[in-house]
């Protein structure tokens, strides 16, 4: 899945790069299908890719969570 996050984003970095280099009058079509590619493409699959395993309630803020940071504040001025 790695692989396939890489090879999209640098097809739509080529295309945008591309877009700006190359004299013509599709510049503004390989610009914009750059952008869309990495916002409709890249970006949701390396998001998918970087959080399928983890859980999101470690994450949460909730009443354990913050009970838990209490309890380690409190432990610190200790040790001060």
């Amino acid at each position: 899945m790695k692989y396939i996050i890489w090879i999209f984003f640098i097809a739509s970095m080529g295309s945008i790069i591309a877009g700006f280099a190359m004299p013509g009058g599709h510049n503004e079509l390989l610009i914009g299908l750059g952008v869309v590619g990495l916002f409709v493409v890249v970006f949701p699959l390396f998001s998918w890719y970087r959080w399928k395993d983890k859980d999101i309630k470690d994450y949460m803020i909730t009443k354990e969570s913050l009970d838990r940071m209490r309890e380690n504040q409190k432990s610190e001025k200790k040790h001060k």
